[in-house]
């Protein structure tokens, strides 16, 4: 297949493209390299920088190619980020999508994967939340990706577009020769990574009066290369004529973030230093997603399911890369 995949010099937009090459598929990066490493593209992708409010450069991308789908990956990813410059947010993430769906419906493009958010269900009302559970985002980066969600609803409705949605909240881990490297960095297990290491002071642990076990908030854990194959699944079910889709990726299982700083400890071999610093505006106290519905659907079975292993392939991917893409 013909695939234009935005974001894919970002973390997880790299690694979907590279499983789609090892595939062969035919597949085209599109990435505005705001936070994407140029490195971390597939040598046998074709890249294309361009941001996706381009409609132009991504209607002749789209054109020139014969694009047959689409895989959206490009987007900001910071909730409290997204507290702070909310109007950056809904400009990136749903006017983006806006211009790219506008894009993919001249192009007469049928299929489109939406890299969505288990921040569209706020805090919910019980665990682990299933897809039809309420969807009450209470932070702007939630918010932003379910104004998407309700754009590729109506598209389906009114022009036939065939869509997946998937919803999940922690990537982590890596997948050779590729891993996680944000500009700035916002992901714990990476920032307790630095800390150990020695490339930041100490790790901020945000919140820890949540009502949890220990203070600090739940969430969930999925390998990168799980979610990778949960999205070519995804694809594979719209190929077959199947959709619209929504699904969670869920490990079923959270952990608080004093659990994960706890565990990269054990990992690396010492403890992490860390501070106690005021909650971020925004942050659900718990958030763990059922995968029910896409293993009995499509049959996905995510491979890493400890966390400690999970946290081992990032740590064995930052001692090779300490400074992430720059050593490369």
């Amino acid at each position: 297949m013909r695939i234009l995949v935005t974001g894919g010099a970002g973390y997880i937009g790299s690694v979907v493209t590279r499983q789609l090459v090892e595939q062969g598929d035919n597949v085209v990066v599109y990435d505005s390299l705001l936070r994407g490493h140029r490195r971390a593209v597939h040598s046998d992708a074709v890249f294309v920088q361009g941001d996706v409010a381009d409609r132009d450069l991504l209607e002749r991308t789209l054109r020139e190619h014969r694009v047959e789908a689409v895989m959206h990956f490009a987007s900001l990813i910071e909730a409290g980020e997204s507290m702070k410059q909310p109007a950056v947010y809904f400009r990136n993430i749903t006017a983006g999508s806006l211009t790219l769906l506008e894009s993919v419906l001249a192009q007469g493009i049928e299929m489109f994967v939406f890299s969505s958010t288990a921040a569209v269900y706020g805090t919910p009302e019980s665990l682990p939340v299933q897809e039809d559970a309420p969807l009450k985002p209470t932070n702007v980066y939630g918010q932003a990706k379910l104004m998407v969600e309700h754009m590729l609803a109506w598209f389906s409705q009114l022009h036939g577009l065939r869509y997946a949605a998937l919803r999940y909240f922690n990537a982590c881990g890596a997948e050779p020769p590729l891993g996680e490297d944000h500009q700035p960095e916002s992901h714990l297990i990476p920032l307790a990574m630095q800390a150990v290491m020695g490339q930041r002071p100490q790790l901020q642990l945000y919140g820890t009066d949540y009502p949890t076990r220990d203070g600090t908030c739940i969430r969930d854990y999925i390998h990168v290369s799980d979610l990778a194959s949960a999205h070519r699944l995804a694809l594979q079910a719209l190929a077959q004529g199947r959709g619209p889709l929504v699904y969670n990726l869920g490990s079923e299982r959270g952990y608080t973030n004093l659990e994960v700083v706890q565990a990269v400890g054990r990992v690396m071999g010492k403890p992490v230093p860390y501070v106690e610093a005021p909650r971020r505006p925004g942050d659900p106290d718990a958030l763990v997603a059922s995968s029910a519905r896409i293993r009995a659907d499509l049959g996905w079975r995510p491979r890493y399911t400890d966390l400690d292993s999970i946290i081992a392939t990032a740590w064995a991917w930052r001692q090779a890369h300490p400074n992430g893409y720059a050593d490369r």
